[in-house]
């Protein structure tokens, strides 16, 4: 047993291989290595721009956001942010979406088996580019374009280990395509948090400066402003990431003293996450004037998107499913589109968003759709029997089958513009998804000042500004809350409430079972097939 072999599309990480020619194939459709890696283009065509195929998708637990059962889901229908009802017979799925919302996952479950396969297939198509540029660059060793390559795809590797690292807590570090059984044991977290930080630290000075939101040579691209975002997140949660024993609360290292060496200066984890953030600042990075502007059909000019994954239904098989998932079919209908009738927000949400009162935060009709809705003629949308669609925010729960609002509970989502002209159902549109965007740089920010014992009421408020909304002071609380405010739908909500010790049961009603850790859930299982390979154990917790 001396090589590892990835099988199963998504890879499975659970067979070795015991000799050279097992599973050899040579299909005529594909084009030897030596052509497809001898050339300056070629290289860039199969060992760099092939890579952002993986970013989005169109199947179920493949790409960062846009698909269902994935990193969204896992990292939203987990907290206190988004609900997915059982309405009748539909939306139950045998459970599945009940147990995200109550934690009770288990160690057998599909999606996320099926991310952690989607993540580690990216991991080692990135370390199998990596390959093929080390090589080219061995016979050119003075070619600056291969050489910023190789940093971009560094910066994509250290981006999907990010998205592991903070899901699966503990993962296997490996730089090889073709790993041995050795090199996929799981490491502390600890040490996954340091080997990216290094990686995006290392390569920073080598990549482009240019805007990855826009139209262009790097459009969709990691680029540097993307590799600051990536480590102020890193440093904003080192707290959580640098805690191997993360089921003893008590044992989490203080901020104040995880240090940062950032090019000679010193800084604890705090200041790090301030100047990463002020870094972005400094190339140029503003809010746009409205706040639905980064979520536009046309989004391409933002002046706040930072990382996008491209969307261009004539061009590309990427599906972005939320809106068609959350709206009711004949609310879809009414716009010449289609929908599932199915995520709504949670009582936790309307309660912070101020849903009802006068003090409602102005952000709440740009991203969701409540009460009476209307066509784009400004009609009201009909129920079969005529009487008006009204949606029922306050009626959610996590069933309600047999309830009179069973079709018509919920919230629904909004924020990004509906392209009239999307296609396949309405799931290809031309709205880029949002990924990264300088508001969020913005709330860093402010949260970073305030664990460090400073103000954070100037970057906080700036957020506030753009929305309309009254100034208020920074503090770790309202911080959380503004995050829900400007960041809801964007998949960000279970990373925030981990690094705040809320991502809990405690807005469920479930139990605690006998000799169950009240902190297993920060992270979700390690897959039984892995575990089956390496002899490693599961998680703590589970």
């Amino acid at each position: 047993m001396k090589y590892l072999s990835f099988i199963i599309s998504a890879i499975a990480l659970m067979a070795c291989v015991s000799c050279d020619k097992f599973l050899e194939e040579n299909p005529n459709d594909r084009i030897p290595d030596q052509e497809a890696y001898s050339s300056e283009g070629e290289l860039y065509r199969n060992a760099v721009a092939s890579l952002y195929a993986l970013i989005g998708g169109n199947t179920n637990s493949h790409g960062l956001q846009g698909t269902g059962r994935g990193v969204y889901d896992l990292n939203t229908f987990t907290t206190d942010e988004a609900i997915m009802p059982t309405r009748g017979a539909d939306w139950y799925d045998g459970g599945f979406w009940q147990d995200l919302f109550s934690h009770q996952w288990g160690t057998s479950n599909g999606a996320i088996d099926g991310t952690w396969d989607y993540l580690f297939l990216a991991i080692i198509k990135c370390n199998e580019s990596l390959e093929h540029i080390k090589a080219f660059l061995e016979q050119h060793p003075s070619n600056d374009n291969a050489a910023e390559w190789q940093a971009e795809v560094r910066g994509l590797r250290a981006m999907f280990y990010f998205y592991a690292m903070d899901l699966y807590g503990r993962v296997p570090v490996f730089t090889k395509s073709s790993p041995e059984v050795a090199d996929m044991k799981l490491q502390p977290r600890s040490t996954t948090f340091n080997f990216i930080r290094s990686e995006l630290l290392d390569i920073l000075p080598l990549l482009s400066y240019n805007r990855s939101n826009k139209h262009g040579e790097y459009y969709g691209r990691f680029t540097h402003s993307v590799a600051s975002f990536l480590l102020a997140k890193l440093a904003l949660n080192a707290e959580v990431y640098c805690h191997d024993n993360w089921t003893n609360p008590a044992s989490r290292p203080s901020g104040n003293n995880i240090e940062w060496n950032i090019y000679g200066n010193k800084v604890n984890t705090w200041e790090a996450a301030v100047y990463f953030c002020d870094n972005i600042t400094s190339y140029g990075y503003t809010l746009d004037d409205y706040f639905s502007q980064p979520f536009a059909v046309n989004n391409e000019n933002s002046a706040e998107n930072i990382f996008i994954i491209p969307m261009d239904k004539h061009l590309y098989t990427n599906v972005f499913i939320y809106l068609f998932r959350s709206r009711h079919y004949n609310h879809a209908a009414a716009l010449g589109l289609n929908g599932e009738n199915g995520s709504s927000a949670t009582i936790e949400a309307l309660n912070t968003f101020g849903y009802g009162t006068d003090d409602v935060d102005p952000r709440f009709a740009a991203t969701y759709y409540a009460d009476e809705v209307f066509d784009y003629d400004g009609n009201l949308v009909l129920l079969d029997d005529g009487t008006p669609l009204v949606y029922e925010p306050w009626k959610v729960a996590p069933d309600v089958s047999a309830k009179p609002w069973e079709k018509t509970a919920g919230a629904r989502m909004r924020k990004y513009e509906i392209d009239l002209t999307a296609t396949k159902d309405g799931t290809q549109s031309d709205n880029d998804i949002v990924l990264f965007r300088y508001a969020d740089v913005l709330l860093m920010k402010a949260e970073a000042l305030v664990r460090n014992g400073q103000n954070g009421d100037a970057p906080l408020n700036q957020v506030r500004d753009r929305a309309g909304a009254p100034h208020r002071t920074a503090t770790l609380a309202s911080i959380l809350d503004e995050r829900m405010l400007e960041l809801a739908w964007e998949g960000w909500r279970r990373n925030d409430l981990v690094r705040y010790g809320l991502f809990t049961r405690s807005y469920t009603d479930r139990p605690q079972l006998p000799g169950e850790s009240t902190n297993f859930t920060i992270v979700f299982p390690i897959p039984g097939k892995v575990l089956a390979l390496t002899g490693d154990t599961q998680n703590p917790g589970y």
